[in-house]
């Protein structure tokens, strides 16, 4: 099994288990260095797509899944890996164990544009459903749409 740093709408632990069913929620981290933001609007959707890109004094609230490598494939086709829309990348979670290796996907795309309303309220939803802090979910929540 390899550890994955989920964020944004991978948080929703109903999402995970229909698009890895084998793969366990291990717990919640910090992605410090980094910070949430979007990407892509011009791929077609509603709006910009979520991503992440490195920050100094900036970090992402995460969920750790222990991904079995018979979701490795399913997760990759729905972030768009094959399409060249997201790939992956290795980081270091903060725990409350400490540090953990993990990989997350990064969109395969300039920074810039707005995520629909919909989209946006999504990601909060998923957060704050994943125990994510009131501040971080409210900070999602007024973004600009």
């Amino acid at each position: 099994m390899s550890l994955y740093a989920a964020y944004a709408g991978n948080l929703d632990a109903r999402l995970m288990s229909r698009r890895a069913p084998h793969s366990p929620l291990r717990g919640t981290g910090w992605l410090n260095g980094w910070r949430l933001t979007f990407g892509g609007e011009q791929m077609g959707w509603e709006g910009a797509l979520v991503t992440l890109v490195e920050a100094p004094r900036s970090q992402v609230f995460v969920a750790l899944y222990d991904i079995a490598p018979m979701d490795e494939d399913s997760m990759d086709r729905w972030e768009g890996v094959g399409l060249d829309i997201y790939r992956r990348m290795r980081v270091r979670v903060d725990t409350l164990d400490g540090k953990e290796p993990a990989w997350l996907y990064v969109l395969n795309g300039y920074e810039g544009g707005l995520p629909s309303a919909r989209y946006l309220g999504e990601l909060a939803e998923a957060a704050e459903s994943a125990g994510a802090p009131h501040d971080y979910v409210m900070e999602l929540r007024k973004r600009a749409c």
